[in-house]
Protein backbone atom coordinates (compact mmCIF):
# COMPACT_ATOMS: atom_id res chain seq x y z
CA UNK A 1 0.00 0.00 0.00
CA UNK A 2 1.06 3.37 -0.88
CA UNK A 3 1.16 5.83 1.75
CA UNK A 4 2.84 8.85 2.97
CA UNK A 5 5.06 7.00 5.14
CA UNK A 6 6.02 4.07 2.40
CA UNK A 7 6.57 6.66 0.22
CA UNK A 8 9.13 8.07 2.33
CA UNK A 9 10.51 5.18 2.79
CA UNK A 10 10.58 4.96 -1.43
CA UNK A 11 12.57 8.14 -1.58
CA UNK A 12 14.85 7.05 1.17
CA UNK A 13 15.66 4.43 -1.07
CA UNK A 14 15.93 6.38 -4.54
CA UNK A 15 18.14 8.73 -2.69
CA UNK A 16 21.39 5.95 -2.08
CA UNK A 17 22.34 6.22 -5.88
CA UNK A 18 22.58 9.53 -6.28
CA UNK A 19 24.40 9.33 -2.75
CA UNK A 20 26.55 6.78 -4.37
CA UNK A 21 27.39 9.45 -7.81
CA UNK A 22 27.85 12.58 -5.69
CA UNK A 23 30.74 10.83 -3.47
CA UNK A 24 32.62 9.92 -6.24
CA UNK A 25 32.40 12.99 -8.25
CA UNK A 26 35.74 14.70 -8.62
CA UNK A 27 35.06 17.84 -6.81
CA UNK A 28 35.67 19.12 -3.43
CA UNK A 29 31.98 19.64 -2.88
CA UNK A 30 31.16 16.15 -3.36
CA UNK A 31 31.13 14.13 0.20
CA UNK A 32 30.06 17.07 1.86
CA UNK A 33 26.99 16.63 -0.76
CA UNK A 34 26.84 12.97 -0.30
CA UNK A 35 27.01 13.85 3.62
CA UNK A 36 23.80 16.08 3.30
CA UNK A 37 21.79 13.62 1.03
CA UNK A 38 22.40 10.48 4.01
CA UNK A 39 21.55 13.32 7.00
CA UNK A 40 18.32 14.11 4.97
CA UNK A 41 17.58 10.77 3.82
CA UNK A 42 18.33 9.57 7.65
CA UNK A 43 15.69 12.78 9.03
CA UNK A 44 12.59 10.48 6.73
CA UNK A 45 13.64 7.52 8.64
CA UNK A 46 12.46 9.12 11.73
CA UNK A 47 9.64 10.87 10.03
CA UNK A 48 8.20 8.37 7.87
CA UNK A 49 7.61 6.69 11.32
CA UNK A 50 6.05 9.43 13.43
CA UNK A 51 3.87 9.69 10.22
CA UNK A 52 3.16 6.31 10.15
CA UNK A 53 2.05 6.17 14.01
CA UNK A 54 0.15 9.73 13.87
CA UNK A 55 -1.66 9.00 10.79
CA UNK A 56 -2.37 5.71 11.52
CA UNK A 57 -1.13 4.64 8.26
CA UNK A 58 1.07 1.77 9.71
CA UNK A 59 0.93 -1.36 6.98
CA UNK A 60 2.77 -4.65 7.27
CA UNK A 61 4.48 -3.30 3.70
CA UNK A 62 5.47 -0.46 5.39
CA UNK A 63 7.03 -2.29 8.77
CA UNK A 64 8.61 -4.46 5.63
CA UNK A 65 10.29 -1.55 4.15
CA UNK A 66 11.40 0.65 6.36
CA UNK A 67 14.35 -2.00 7.70
CA UNK A 68 15.65 -2.96 4.50
CA UNK A 69 16.20 1.14 3.50
CA UNK A 70 17.92 1.49 6.67
CA UNK A 71 20.01 -1.60 5.99
CA UNK A 72 20.93 -0.77 2.33
CA UNK A 73 21.61 3.03 3.61
CA UNK A 74 24.08 2.39 6.10
CA UNK A 75 25.71 -0.89 4.11
CA UNK A 76 26.06 1.17 1.21
CA UNK A 77 27.56 4.11 2.90
CA UNK A 78 29.91 1.54 5.15
CA UNK A 79 31.28 0.85 1.65
CA UNK A 80 32.28 4.06 0.50
CA UNK A 81 33.55 4.47 3.09
CA UNK A 82 35.97 1.70 3.78
CA UNK A 83 36.64 2.13 -0.24
CA UNK A 84 37.75 5.43 0.43
CA UNK A 85 41.85 5.76 -0.11
CA UNK A 86 42.05 8.79 2.38
CA UNK A 87 41.09 6.89 5.66
CA UNK A 88 44.18 5.07 5.00
CA UNK A 89 46.13 8.09 6.07
CA UNK A 90 45.99 11.28 9.06
CA UNK A 91 47.33 14.29 7.66
CA UNK A 92 48.64 16.47 10.91
CA UNK A 93 49.84 19.74 10.23
CA UNK A 94 53.83 18.43 10.74
CA UNK A 95 53.09 14.86 8.93
CA UNK A 96 51.06 12.32 7.25
CA UNK A 97 50.65 9.70 9.03
CA UNK A 98 49.38 5.72 7.59
CA UNK A 99 46.51 4.34 8.98
CA UNK A 100 45.54 0.35 9.03
CA UNK A 101 42.36 0.09 7.16
CA UNK A 102 41.66 -2.91 9.81
CA UNK A 103 40.35 0.19 11.54
CA UNK A 104 37.89 1.32 9.89
CA UNK A 105 37.02 -2.10 8.39
CA UNK A 106 36.46 -3.67 11.93
CA UNK A 107 33.81 -1.76 13.32
CA UNK A 108 31.94 -1.64 9.75
CA UNK A 109 32.20 -5.32 9.03
CA UNK A 110 30.63 -5.40 13.08
CA UNK A 111 27.58 -3.47 12.06
CA UNK A 112 27.03 -5.63 8.94
CA UNK A 113 27.71 -8.44 10.90
CA UNK A 114 24.88 -7.61 13.25
CA UNK A 115 22.68 -6.32 11.04
CA UNK A 116 22.53 -9.69 8.77
CA UNK A 117 22.44 -11.81 12.32
CA UNK A 118 19.13 -9.44 13.71
CA UNK A 119 17.68 -9.28 10.43
CA UNK A 120 17.80 -13.55 10.31
CA UNK A 121 16.42 -13.99 13.70
CA UNK A 122 13.31 -11.89 12.97
CA UNK A 123 13.01 -13.58 10.02
CA UNK A 124 12.98 -17.01 11.68
CA UNK A 125 11.08 -15.89 14.72
CA UNK A 126 8.53 -14.09 12.40
CA UNK A 127 8.05 -17.62 10.39
CA UNK A 128 7.18 -19.68 13.31
CA UNK A 129 5.16 -16.78 14.98
CA UNK A 130 6.96 -15.25 17.82
CA UNK A 131 8.01 -11.92 16.20
CA UNK A 132 5.64 -9.91 18.68
CA UNK A 133 8.60 -11.51 21.70
CA UNK A 134 11.65 -9.48 20.22
CA UNK A 135 10.53 -5.94 20.34
CA UNK A 136 13.09 -3.04 19.62
CA UNK A 137 15.54 -2.24 22.38
CA UNK A 138 15.89 1.68 23.25
CA UNK A 139 20.10 0.70 23.31
CA UNK A 140 18.97 -0.44 19.17
CA UNK A 141 17.24 3.51 19.10
CA UNK A 142 20.80 5.00 21.04
CA UNK A 143 22.90 2.77 18.21
CA UNK A 144 20.99 3.97 15.01
CA UNK A 145 21.28 7.69 16.39
CA UNK A 146 25.45 7.45 16.89
CA UNK A 147 25.78 5.18 14.22
CA UNK A 148 23.98 7.94 11.62
CA UNK A 149 25.91 10.61 13.19
CA UNK A 150 29.47 8.71 12.42
CA UNK A 151 28.38 7.64 9.01
CA UNK A 152 27.36 11.86 8.03
CA UNK A 153 30.85 13.00 9.74
CA UNK A 154 32.79 10.42 7.49
CA UNK A 155 31.07 10.63 4.34
CA UNK A 156 31.61 14.14 4.59
CA UNK A 157 35.70 13.64 5.18
CA UNK A 158 37.46 14.58 2.53
CA UNK A 159 41.42 15.17 1.80
CA UNK A 160 42.34 18.14 3.24
CA UNK A 161 39.24 17.88 6.08
CA UNK A 162 40.32 18.72 9.40
CA UNK A 163 41.88 15.38 11.19
CA UNK A 164 39.97 15.95 14.05
CA UNK A 165 37.12 15.75 12.12
CA UNK A 166 37.82 12.34 10.76
CA UNK A 167 38.83 11.41 14.23
CA UNK A 168 35.66 11.91 15.70
CA UNK A 169 33.81 9.99 13.10
CA UNK A 170 35.99 6.94 14.00
CA UNK A 171 35.23 7.62 17.60
CA UNK A 172 31.43 7.96 17.13
CA UNK A 173 31.80 4.70 14.75
CA UNK A 174 33.60 2.89 17.12
CA UNK A 175 30.92 3.63 19.91
CA UNK A 176 28.04 2.74 17.10
CA UNK A 177 29.83 -0.85 16.95
CA UNK A 178 29.74 -1.56 20.75
CA UNK A 179 26.14 -0.62 20.83
CA UNK A 180 25.47 -2.85 17.97
CA UNK A 181 26.85 -5.63 19.97
CA UNK A 182 25.30 -4.76 22.94
CA UNK A 183 21.56 -4.72 21.25
CA UNK A 184 21.98 -8.03 19.37
CA UNK A 185 23.24 -9.68 22.53
CA UNK A 186 19.70 -8.22 24.10
CA UNK A 187 18.38 -9.78 21.01
CA UNK A 188 19.36 -12.77 20.87
CA UNK A 189 18.41 -12.66 25.27
CA UNK A 190 15.18 -12.38 24.18
CA UNK A 191 14.97 -14.94 21.74
CA UNK A 192 17.42 -17.51 23.17
CA UNK A 193 14.08 -19.53 25.57
CA UNK A 194 12.32 -19.81 22.15
CA UNK A 195 15.17 -21.01 20.26
CA UNK A 196 16.38 -23.77 23.18
CA UNK A 197 12.46 -25.05 22.38
CA UNK A 198 12.79 -25.57 18.91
Amino acid sequence: MINLPNLLTFIRIATIPFMVFVFYLPFAWGHTVAAGIFAVASCTDWLDGYLARSLKQSTKFGAFLDPVADKLMVSISLVLIVGEPQFQYLSLPAKVYSVPIAIITIPAAIIVGREIVVSALREWMAEIGKLTTMPGTQIAKVKTTVQMLSLVILLYCAPGTNVFIAIAGYLLLYVAAVLTIWSMILYLKTAWPVLKSQ
